[in-house]
């Protein structure tokens, strides 16, 4: 079915609105909606929902589009010139509407005591000094909630939706969700199929909400992996990224992977990795690029007895790294909020156990639940690793107060564009299929090497494509040509030797040019990373440890190296001058116990120059082959990376 452009009658609104404050864009207009904190009338109070509006005229069009971000927990309305953009051609003849759902941003926030210290979302199953567990926190919050609790969930914000629509006078809605917000815009067609015009959904949470032990995850592993090695981009790490999994989740079940990670001070950090931390490294890469592609080969490492690799992608994965000036070594900060994430999902996520028993009685039928299923639902991983990563820790102590959600219903037939990341292991593509199976002529877009959120994560522009073809009434075409903007990496080597020097430059001399330059490459591929992972720039002063040791901290004007290391024995200090955010020319001390020591000029992208271990050189960089999978189609994106939109979330 293609979508028809809505008549551009203005809708009648007795709601007033007036010039944003706050986190909206100066370009919107903004109101607030009061509505019932809990609409049965069992608690009493009132929700102040932060509304802002685009118009695409002078007046009030008849419809709007109603963008609805991800958690749940994520606020929406400093992200509204993005979304804008996002779904721009819809907006051609009718507003945009973006609000903080209740909960969140400047929506009468939750926040519990119990978890200013710690993140319930990210901590591990015991957390605190006094060994207090993960549930027994949650508990405490659910407590300091207290009845109204149960008035966060889905249902009530679909309600939320229907009074925005009635206090504005639109006769019908466009929703376009992205993960938590397409299981909002599902209810609300659902519930109010007379008032949908059209769906846009991006990157599928069913209506039923996520699977409690999330088997379409694990299902979707080797594909995702496969994918990211097709057309030989493994060539030179693997030629089967799944065995190699399989074979260090079995090594991590018998004991954890322990090695060191240097911070942005140069000082080494112990670190342990486990099997589920793993599986928590390959769902940050449905946000994250770069993580995927440094994935591969440092699989590959840590099976070869090179842990530091997978111990460093961990740290990004987490946030941990770069460095950042003023802010304390901790895991970086989410952009959803945890009480309400939390919240929501222990109301209603139709876990395996009776709502109303006790915390050890979930947990026994939980288990219970987890055993009848077969061990290789979760291959490459184990049942326990798809315990412990569940919301079943989380949520066992947290005692539901909401209604169980009722069974889903019928959607409309309206026209509908489903989009799905072909890489994306969240919110897997087989949920974009079942969906677009209830809803007749529903068209689908998998966006092959693009992960959650793919509007926000898509480079190639055929998401982008889809949404103008679809609002323009012409059948969306599936993406062709297509191509990895970010290679899977080299396994790192573990000594000079491995490494080939240039022809020009023979011996110790070359394999030290040759490290030199590999080490600025992996330099740029962990900035590159954790810009992505950080969702912006980061700022003045961040320094990255070397793999080997040292650090480089980033200035406004310098890029400083200090016995930076990533190939072991050779260490470079020095610096670059930064010149619109670029690497300009600049001069390199190297040591170290195995390097031939000297010094290089580098003009990056054309010639090195110099003088190592008492031979003069003055190479041409193109001939200097550098340590890269062989099936690489080139390297990744030079100068400043940034996703074509922020992140929208998903569930953790």
């Amino acid at each position: 079915m293609l979508l028809l452009a809505g008549s551009p009658a203005s809708a009648s609104a007795s709601l007033s609105f007036g010039p944003c404050s706050g986190e909206a864009p100066a370009s919107f207009a903004c109101a607030t909606v009061s509505v019932p904190l809990e609409r049965s009338g069992a608690v009493p109070g009132s929700v102040a929902l932060k509304l802002a509006r685009r118009q695409a005229g002078l007046t009030p069009s008849h419809s709007a589009v109603v963008a609805l971000a991800g958690g749940p927990g994520q606020a929406a309305l400093g992200l509204g010139e993005f979304l804008a953009n996002a779904i721009g051609p819809a907006l051609t003849n009718r507003d945009l509407l973006v609000f903080d759902q209740r909960g969140t941003g400047e929506s009468d926030p939750l926040s519990c005591p119990a978890f200013t210290s710690q993140s319930a979302s990210e901590a591990g199953t015991s957390v605190g000094e006094d060994g207090t567990s993960l549930g027994e926190l949650v508990g405490s919050c659910a407590q300091q909630l207290g009845p109204a609790r149960g008035a966060f969930t889905t249902r009530e914000s679909v309600a939320d939706i229907e009074a925005i629509r009635r206090a504005t006078g639109y006769e019908k809605l466009v929703l376009y969700g992205t993960s938590y917000g397409t299981k909002v815009a599902l209810e609300y067609a659902e519930e109010y199929p007379q008032n949908v015009e059209a769906l846009v959904l991006d990157s599928v949470v069913l209506p039923t909400g996520p699977e409690p032990f999330a088997l379409a995850s694990f299902h979707a592993i080797p594909g995702v992996l496969n994918e990211l090695c097709e057309n030989d981009a493994c060539a030179g790490i693997t030629s089967n990224p799944v065995a190699d999994l399989a074979r260090l989740t079995a090594q991590l079940r018998k004991h954890a992977l322990a090695g060191s990670v240097y911070d942005g001070t140069g000082q080494r950090r112990n670190v342990t990795l486990d099997e589920p931390g793993l599986f928590e490294i390959l769902a940050a890469g449905d946000l994250n690029p770069a993580l995927r592609a440094l994935l591969p080969a440092a699989v590959v490492s840590a099976l070869d007895h090179d842990p530091d690799p997978l111990l460093r992608l961990k740290a990004l994965s987490e946030g941990l790294i770069p460095t950042v000036p003023g802010k304390p070594p901790q895991e970086g900060e989410s952009s959803v909020d945890d009480t309400l994430y939390v919240d929501t999902s222990c109301e209603e996520t139709l876990f395996p156990w009776q709502r109303t028993a006790s915390a050890q009685t979930r947990q026994a039928e939980a288990l219970t639940a987890l055993r009848a299923l077969p061990p290789s639902d979760f291959n490459p991983f184990d049942p326990a690793t798809a315990l412990d990563t569940s919301l079943v820790p989380t949520c066992v102590d947290w005692p539901a107060t909401a209604p169980a959600p009722p069974p889903s219903r019928a959607l409309p037939n309206v026209p509908t564009l489903i989009l799905s990341g072909a890489q994306d292991l969240r919110t897997p593509t087989a949920n974009a299929r079942r969906l677009a199976a209830e809803i007749p002529d529903a068209q689908v877009l998998v966006v092959p090497f693009t992960g959650h959120s793919v509007l926000g994560a898509d480079f190639s522009g055929c998401a982008e494509q889809a949404v103008q073809d679809f609002f323009s009434s012409v059948a969306v075409q599936q993406c062709t040509g297509t191509k990895d903007v970010f290679a899977p990496t080299p396994v790192t080597p573990t000594k000079l030797s491995s490494i080939s020097p240039p022809a020009v430059l023979a011996g110790r001399p070359g394999q030290t040019l040759t490290a030199t330059l590999d080490t600025i490459l992996d330099l740029e591929r962990q900035v590159a990373a954790a810009t992505l992972q950080a969702d912006a720039e980061l700022p003045a002063g961040s320094s990255f440890g070397g793999l080997r040791g040292g650090y480089a901290r980033l200035g406004s004007s310098a890029v400083v190296l200090d016995g930076f290391s990533f190939v072991p024995g050779v260490e470079l200090s020095g610096s670059f001058p930064v010149r619109f955010g670029e690497l300009q020319a600049g001069t390199l001390r190297v040591g170290g116990s195995r390097a031939a020591p000297g010094t290089i000029r580098l003009t990056l992208g054309r010639t090195a120059s110099g003088r190592l271990g008492g031979k003069s050189f003055d190479v041409e960089l193109a001939k200097v082959k550098l340590a890269r999978a062989s099936g690489a189609a080139g390297q990744w994106p030079t100068g400043k990376v940034a996703f074509p939109l922020p992140g929208l979330a998903g569930g953790r």
